[in-house]
């Protein structure tokens, strides 16, 4: 009998976390955090981007952004459509050859007040060479890969 009630036990335990997992699952949110964790808005303040730290961050979209200050945080909120880098963050390069490679948040340009990134330094000396026609082959190529998974390009 002893054995018996162990079973039942055990199984009662089983199906208990079976029950309760999918509402454990579904209170999970995504980690994301946008442009490796770079204040956005120093980008256009400062020579070099500064980091910024999660005492400053706020979410949009479903990515959080950190910032380095208060203030940083409070204009990125009044207007983040102003500091969000250019096909969600993606290489732009990438973008205009029709790939989403994960951006290095060190290769950047501002052109015409909108932020780009790139892969890495070798890719980015590539997408200097002709800046407005990348540009334009990418706005071009995300109407049709923004929805895309990487791996499906």
């Amino acid at each position: 009998m002893n054995i018996l009630k162990r079973f039942l036990f055990a199984i009662s335990a089983m199906l208990t976390v079976l029950v309760a997992a999918p509402s454990y699952a579904n209170s999970i949110t995504n980690n994301v955090v946008g442009a490796g964790g770079y204040d956005l808005t120093t980008y256009f303040t400062q020579e070099k981007p500064q980091r910024g730290n999660g005492n400053h961050l706020t979410e949009f979209n479903g990515v959080t952004y950190l910032f380095a200050t208060d203030d940083n945080k409070k204009n990125f909120e009044a207007n983040p459509e102003k500091f969000l880098p250019q096909y969600g963050g993606y290489c732009a390069f990438g973008v205009s050859v029709n790939k989403k490679f994960v951006a290095d948040p060190e290769q950047f340009d501002i052109v015409d007040g909108k932020l780009y990134l790139n892969l890495d330094a070798k890719v980015r000396s590539i997408w200097l060479q002709n800046v407005p026609g990348r540009i334009a082959d990418a706005n071009d190529n995300w109407k049709i890969i923004a929805k895309k998974k990487p791996s499906e390009l």
